[in-house]
Protein backbone atom coordinates (compact mmCIF):
# COMPACT_ATOMS: atom_id res chain seq x y z
CA UNK A 1 0.00 0.00 0.00
CA UNK A 2 1.35 3.81 -1.23
CA UNK A 3 2.04 6.19 1.52
CA UNK A 4 -0.14 8.58 -0.39
CA UNK A 5 -2.81 5.81 1.28
CA UNK A 6 -1.68 5.81 4.44
CA UNK A 7 -1.86 9.20 5.68
CA UNK A 8 -5.27 9.79 4.53
CA UNK A 9 -6.20 6.74 7.09
CA UNK A 10 -3.95 7.92 9.63
CA UNK A 11 -6.05 11.17 9.28
CA UNK A 12 -9.57 9.31 9.56
CA UNK A 13 -8.24 7.41 12.34
CA UNK A 14 -7.05 10.40 14.42
CA UNK A 15 -10.20 12.31 13.92
CA UNK A 16 -12.31 9.70 15.19
CA UNK A 17 -10.77 9.25 17.97
CA UNK A 18 -10.46 12.87 18.65
CA UNK A 19 -14.51 12.92 18.07
CA UNK A 20 -14.80 10.08 20.38
CA UNK A 21 -12.88 11.64 23.07
CA UNK A 22 -14.80 14.56 22.95
CA UNK A 23 -18.14 13.26 23.22
CA UNK A 24 -16.78 11.21 25.92
CA UNK A 25 -15.82 14.35 28.11
CA UNK A 26 -19.12 15.88 27.59
CA UNK A 27 -20.80 12.71 28.42
CA UNK A 28 -18.84 12.75 31.90
CA UNK A 29 -19.83 16.64 32.34
CA UNK A 30 -23.21 15.77 31.75
CA UNK A 31 -23.60 13.43 34.00
CA UNK A 32 -21.59 15.03 36.72
CA UNK A 33 -24.47 18.30 35.43
CA UNK A 34 -27.74 15.68 36.50
CA UNK A 35 -26.13 13.95 39.97
CA UNK A 36 -26.62 17.94 41.22
CA UNK A 37 -30.09 18.33 40.44
CA UNK A 38 -30.27 21.78 42.47
CA UNK A 39 -27.97 22.82 39.65
CA UNK A 40 -30.69 21.76 36.96
CA UNK A 41 -32.97 23.09 38.86
CA UNK A 42 -31.25 26.78 39.11
CA UNK A 43 -30.19 26.82 35.54
CA UNK A 44 -34.17 26.73 34.49
CA UNK A 45 -35.15 28.67 37.44
CA UNK A 46 -33.73 31.70 36.79
CA UNK A 47 -35.02 32.33 33.03
CA UNK A 48 -38.39 31.41 34.36
CA UNK A 49 -38.52 34.01 36.43
CA UNK A 50 -37.79 36.71 34.04
CA UNK A 51 -40.21 35.30 31.94
CA UNK A 52 -43.00 35.78 35.38
CA UNK A 53 -41.08 38.93 36.38
CA UNK A 54 -41.45 40.55 32.84
CA UNK A 55 -44.80 39.21 31.58
CA UNK A 56 -46.68 40.04 35.03
CA UNK A 57 -44.92 42.90 36.60
CA UNK A 58 -43.10 45.00 33.76
CA UNK A 59 -44.88 43.57 30.32
CA UNK A 60 -48.10 46.17 31.43
CA UNK A 61 -45.74 49.36 31.03
CA UNK A 62 -43.56 48.32 27.68
CA UNK A 63 -45.78 48.66 25.18
CA UNK A 64 -45.14 47.30 21.82
CA UNK A 65 -47.36 48.82 18.58
CA UNK A 66 -48.61 46.22 16.66
CA UNK A 67 -47.30 43.19 18.87
CA UNK A 68 -48.40 41.69 22.25
CA UNK A 69 -45.68 42.13 24.23
CA UNK A 70 -46.03 38.30 25.48
CA UNK A 71 -44.62 37.68 21.66
CA UNK A 72 -42.23 40.01 21.58
CA UNK A 73 -40.92 38.94 25.08
CA UNK A 74 -40.42 35.30 24.47
CA UNK A 75 -37.96 35.25 21.67
CA UNK A 76 -35.39 37.86 23.59
CA UNK A 77 -35.71 35.73 26.46
CA UNK A 78 -34.70 32.62 24.80
CA UNK A 79 -31.56 34.18 23.46
CA UNK A 80 -30.73 35.76 27.13
CA UNK A 81 -31.28 32.12 28.29
CA UNK A 82 -28.98 30.35 25.74
CA UNK A 83 -26.33 32.95 26.28
CA UNK A 84 -26.66 32.37 30.22
CA UNK A 85 -26.39 28.86 29.94
CA UNK A 86 -23.24 29.25 28.05
CA UNK A 87 -21.69 30.96 30.98
CA UNK A 88 -21.60 27.56 32.73
CA UNK A 89 -18.17 26.88 30.48
CA UNK A 90 -16.59 29.46 32.74
CA UNK A 91 -17.70 27.58 36.08
CA UNK A 92 -17.37 24.15 34.84
CA UNK A 93 -13.64 24.66 34.15
CA UNK A 94 -12.55 27.34 36.78
CA UNK A 95 -14.17 23.95 38.98
CA UNK A 96 -12.17 21.17 36.94
CA UNK A 97 -8.78 23.15 37.29
CA UNK A 98 -8.92 23.98 40.84
CA UNK A 99 -9.51 20.49 41.45
CA UNK A 100 -6.95 19.36 39.19
CA UNK A 101 -9.10 17.24 36.73
CA UNK A 102 -7.53 19.11 33.55
CA UNK A 103 -3.80 18.15 34.48
CA UNK A 104 -5.39 14.91 35.27
CA UNK A 105 -6.99 14.49 31.71
CA UNK A 106 -3.54 15.82 30.09
CA UNK A 107 -2.13 12.75 31.51
CA UNK A 108 -4.10 10.89 29.35
CA UNK A 109 -3.75 9.10 25.88
CA UNK A 110 -6.83 11.48 24.59
CA UNK A 111 -6.83 14.70 22.14
CA UNK A 112 -5.96 17.58 23.75
CA UNK A 113 -8.65 19.54 22.46
CA UNK A 114 -11.30 17.22 24.11
CA UNK A 115 -11.06 18.77 27.17
CA UNK A 116 -12.35 22.11 25.51
CA UNK A 117 -14.75 20.64 22.85
CA UNK A 118 -16.48 18.12 25.56
CA UNK A 119 -17.22 21.05 27.71
CA UNK A 120 -18.86 23.42 25.28
CA UNK A 121 -20.78 20.36 23.33
CA UNK A 122 -22.17 19.76 26.74
CA UNK A 123 -23.24 23.22 27.39
CA UNK A 124 -24.50 23.18 24.28
CA UNK A 125 -26.26 19.86 25.02
CA UNK A 126 -27.61 21.41 28.19
CA UNK A 127 -28.83 24.57 26.50
CA UNK A 128 -31.18 22.61 24.33
CA UNK A 129 -32.96 21.51 27.19
CA UNK A 130 -33.43 24.66 28.91
CA UNK A 131 -34.60 25.68 25.26
CA UNK A 132 -37.30 23.54 24.80
CA UNK A 133 -38.51 24.23 28.77
CA UNK A 134 -38.24 27.74 28.29
CA UNK A 135 -40.67 27.74 25.23
CA UNK A 136 -43.01 25.65 27.21
CA UNK A 137 -42.79 27.96 29.79
CA UNK A 138 -43.46 30.84 26.91
CA UNK A 139 -46.66 28.88 25.75
CA UNK A 140 -48.19 28.80 29.25
CA UNK A 141 -48.18 32.41 29.80
CA UNK A 142 -49.30 33.29 26.45
CA UNK A 143 -46.72 33.02 23.67
CA UNK A 144 -48.24 32.16 20.23
CA UNK A 145 -45.48 32.53 17.49
CA UNK A 146 -46.13 32.48 13.84
CA UNK A 147 -43.62 32.05 11.66
CA UNK A 148 -44.51 27.86 11.75
CA UNK A 149 -42.05 25.11 13.13
CA UNK A 150 -39.37 25.91 10.25
CA UNK A 151 -38.89 28.87 11.68
CA UNK A 152 -38.93 27.89 15.41
CA UNK A 153 -35.49 25.57 14.43
CA UNK A 154 -34.13 28.05 12.14
CA UNK A 155 -34.42 30.77 15.07
CA UNK A 156 -33.33 28.02 17.99
CA UNK A 157 -30.38 27.28 15.33
CA UNK A 158 -29.17 30.85 15.29
CA UNK A 159 -29.33 31.25 19.06
CA UNK A 160 -27.73 27.88 19.84
CA UNK A 161 -24.51 28.36 18.01
CA UNK A 162 -24.17 31.76 18.71
CA UNK A 163 -24.12 30.97 22.50
CA UNK A 164 -21.68 28.01 21.56
CA UNK A 165 -19.45 30.90 19.89
CA UNK A 166 -19.61 32.52 22.96
CA UNK A 167 -18.84 29.71 25.47
CA UNK A 168 -15.52 29.59 23.68
CA UNK A 169 -14.68 32.90 25.24
CA UNK A 170 -16.27 31.89 28.89
CA UNK A 171 -13.87 29.14 28.45
CA UNK A 172 -10.91 31.86 28.19
CA UNK A 173 -12.62 33.24 31.80
CA UNK A 174 -12.91 30.30 33.47
CA UNK A 175 -9.06 28.89 32.72
CA UNK A 176 -7.98 32.85 33.36
CA UNK A 177 -10.11 32.71 37.57
CA UNK A 178 -8.76 31.35 40.38
CA UNK A 179 -11.49 29.31 40.87
CA UNK A 180 -15.14 28.63 40.34
CA UNK A 181 -16.46 31.88 41.87
CA UNK A 182 -14.32 34.66 40.93
CA UNK A 183 -14.69 32.75 37.40
CA UNK A 184 -18.94 33.93 37.57
CA UNK A 185 -18.29 36.79 38.47
CA UNK A 186 -16.14 38.13 36.07
CA UNK A 187 -18.74 37.15 33.35
CA UNK A 188 -21.10 39.23 34.80
CA UNK A 189 -19.87 42.56 33.59
CA UNK A 190 -19.12 40.81 29.93
CA UNK A 191 -22.75 39.59 29.60
CA UNK A 192 -24.57 42.34 31.57
CA UNK A 193 -24.43 45.37 28.99
CA UNK A 194 -24.53 42.90 25.90
CA UNK A 195 -27.94 41.56 27.15
CA UNK A 196 -29.43 44.83 29.22
CA UNK A 197 -28.42 47.08 26.79
CA UNK A 198 -30.42 45.26 23.78
CA UNK A 199 -33.29 44.53 22.04
CA UNK A 200 -34.35 41.86 24.95
CA UNK A 201 -36.45 43.76 26.93
CA UNK A 202 -37.35 46.91 25.09
CA UNK A 203 -37.51 48.24 21.78
CA UNK A 204 -34.42 49.89 20.54
CA UNK A 205 -35.72 53.06 19.83
CA UNK A 206 -37.00 53.69 23.11
CA UNK A 207 -33.17 54.04 24.77
CA UNK A 208 -31.48 57.45 24.99
CA UNK A 209 -29.86 58.53 21.99
CA UNK A 210 -26.64 58.00 23.23
CA UNK A 211 -27.27 54.50 23.51
CA UNK A 212 -29.08 53.53 20.56
CA UNK A 213 -26.61 52.88 18.24
CA UNK A 214 -24.56 50.38 20.77
CA UNK A 215 -27.61 49.06 21.40
CA UNK A 216 -28.94 48.00 17.67
CA UNK A 217 -25.79 46.67 16.15
CA UNK A 218 -24.25 44.81 19.05
CA UNK A 219 -24.60 41.09 18.31
CA UNK A 220 -27.27 40.01 20.71
CA UNK A 221 -29.77 42.82 19.76
CA UNK A 222 -28.89 41.76 15.63
CA UNK A 223 -29.53 37.81 16.92
CA UNK A 224 -32.59 38.70 19.04
CA UNK A 225 -33.90 40.76 16.05
CA UNK A 226 -33.11 37.66 13.77
CA UNK A 227 -35.16 35.13 16.07
CA UNK A 228 -37.81 37.52 16.75
CA UNK A 229 -38.78 38.08 13.41
CA UNK A 230 -38.27 34.34 12.58
CA UNK A 231 -40.70 33.54 15.23
CA UNK A 232 -43.08 35.44 14.33
CA UNK A 233 -43.19 35.36 11.18
CA UNK A 234 -41.73 38.98 10.13
CA UNK A 235 -39.55 39.83 7.60
CA UNK A 236 -36.23 39.28 8.82
CA UNK A 237 -33.25 41.00 6.41
CA UNK A 238 -30.33 41.30 7.03
CA UNK A 239 -30.52 40.06 10.42
CA UNK A 240 -29.99 36.52 9.61
CA UNK A 241 -26.63 36.80 8.32
CA UNK A 242 -25.80 39.22 10.25
CA UNK A 243 -25.96 37.30 13.28
CA UNK A 244 -23.71 34.45 11.81
CA UNK A 245 -21.52 36.75 10.94
CA UNK A 246 -21.11 37.70 14.39
CA UNK A 247 -20.85 33.87 15.27
CA UNK A 248 -18.54 32.71 13.21
CA UNK A 249 -16.08 36.20 14.34
CA UNK A 250 -16.98 34.94 17.81
CA UNK A 251 -15.48 31.55 17.21
CA UNK A 252 -12.43 32.34 15.35
CA UNK A 253 -11.22 35.09 17.57
CA UNK A 254 -12.45 33.67 20.91
CA UNK A 255 -11.44 29.56 20.24
CA UNK A 256 -7.68 30.02 19.44
CA UNK A 257 -7.68 32.43 22.95
CA UNK A 258 -9.32 29.80 24.62
CA UNK A 259 -6.58 27.30 22.98
CA UNK A 260 -3.63 29.20 24.31
CA UNK A 261 -5.20 29.82 27.86
CA UNK A 262 -5.90 26.11 27.91
CA UNK A 263 -1.93 25.33 27.37
CA UNK A 264 -0.85 27.61 29.86
CA UNK A 265 -2.89 26.85 32.33
CA UNK A 266 -2.53 23.09 32.45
Amino acid sequence: MSEETLVPHAQRTSLAWAISDILTIARRNLLALFRIPTAVVFSILQPIMFVLLFRFVFGGAIPIPGISYVNYLIPGILVQTTIFGAVGTTIGLAEDLQKGLIERFRALPMSRMAVLAGRTVSDLARNVVVLLIITGVGFLVGFRPSGGVPAYVAASLIMLLFAYCLSWGFAYVGLAAPNSETAQAMTFPLIFPLTFASGIFVPVYRMPSWLQGFATYQPVSQVTFAVRNLMLGSPVGSTVWTSLAWSVGAILVLAPLAVMRFRRAA
